[in-house]
Formats: structure tokens, C-alpha cells, sequence
């Protein structure tokens, strides 16, 4: 079945309620489902003879902060028997668990921690819910849109200590000149090494 349309049909066919919508973008099928059914839609997919989405490339996290359901955790997967790829979308917030994937492909393990790392959504079921990319004393969630820019202290891994250290920032180029100009036209002054050049 290698018509996107059709198999886009077949899916919302067989899964009725558990798919909330679908779309064909630049050569993809993408299908949004609900998210308390997306252990069910993933081995339907897996298990389908139509589908056969066997290959589980990835899962990440997208932060929508102005949705009440700020999240959405994309599912990518795969079928090498009939040459197609699929996205899965689901839609949460920062209070309701996914359930984990974990079940249908074991390799969202680590993918569904690193989605509660950068980006704080939570997956019930998971076996090893902890962060995986962060320090274990990190305060947030860097993916998010809300997530400070710049603060007050950096992490560093301290040779002498053995550890992961926080410390004050120091901005050592505060007193620094930058040059704003467009390379393309130049400075307005003589780079160092240039002044024997225009002699």
C-alpha cells in the first residue's frame, strides 16, 4: 500500500476514534492521535499487514507555551516492507502523563527520557522515568520556550573535584570590542596584521 491517501484512509478506518486527525505534507502522513491511545495506535501500526511500521526512528517533544495542551510528543516511524515513513503526533500538558511506549518498541526508553528532560513531559508506565542529557541536580527544562536565556551560574565538570560544579558566570569578553559591521564591507579600521598590506 503505497499510496499515502489509501493508507492514511486504512488507518483512520481500522483506529476510528483514536486518530483526532491526519494530513499529507511534502511526501508524509502524519496522524494525530489521542494520546491516551497511543499505546494501542503504535501496535496497531506495528502489527497491521498494511502498515507493518516495525522500525521506531524516534520520539521528540515540541512546546507550543500559548495551547492550553503545550506539548505535542512526535512519534517517527518506519516500514522498510513497504518502503514508507509515518508521523504520530499526540497533544499533552505539563501536569498529564503519555503512556510509554516502551511496551510496543523498547528502544523509546531512552527517547522518552530525554523528552521529559529538555522538555519536562511526563510518560507513565516508563520504567526508568530520570533525566538522561542534564546534570541530576539541574533546575528546569532547557527545550522549553520559557526557559531563561541566560542566568546566574554555569555548569562545569571539575577535574580536581571529580564532579559537576556550579559557579558564578563569568563573562570574560564583557570589556571586549565586538565589531557589528557586515564582513562583506569591511571595518572601519586597519585589522592588526592588515597595515603592511595598504602600504
Amino acid at each position: 500500500m503505497n499510496d499515502l491517501q489509501a493508507l492514511s484512509d486504512h488507518i483512520a478506518a481500522n483506529l476510528g476514534e483514536a486518530v483526532v486527525s491526519r494530513a499529507i505534507a511534502f511526501g508524509e502522513l502524519t496522524i494525530v492521535a489521542e494520546a491516551s491511545k497511543i499505546v494501542d495506535v503504535l501496535t496497531w501500526l506495528r502489527d497491521d499487514p498494511a502498515c507493518r511500521f516495525i522500525n521506531f526512528i524516534d520520539i521528540c517533544g515540541v512546546d507550543y507555551p500559548a495551547r492550553p495542551k503545550r506539548f505535542d510528543v512526535v512519534y517517527h516511524l518506519l516500514s522498510p516492507r513497504h518502503v514508507t515513513r509515518i508521523r504520530v503526533k499526540v497533544e499533552t500538558d505539563e501536569d498529564t502523563p503519555v503512556p510509554s511506549a516502551v511496551s510496543v518498541f523498547p528502544s523509546a526508553e531512552w527517547f522518552e527520557r530525554e523528552a521529559y528532560d529538555l522538555y519536562g513531559i511526563l510518560f507513565s508506565d516508563h520504567p526508568d522515568l530520570r533525566r538522561i542529557l542534564t546534570d541530576y541536580g539541574f533546575d528546569g527544562h532547557p527545550l522549553r520556550k520559557d526557559f531563561p536565556l541566560t542566568g546566574f551560574v554555569e555548569v562545569r565538570y571539575d577535574d580536581e573535584q571529580k564532579r559537576v560544579v556550579y559557579e558564578k558566570v563569568n563573562l570574560t569578553q564583557e570589556f571586549r570590542n565586538f565589531d557589528f559591521l557586515s564582513p562583506w564591507e569591511g571595518t572601519d579600521y586597519v585589522l592588526p596584521g592588515d597595515e603592511k598590506a595598504k602600504a
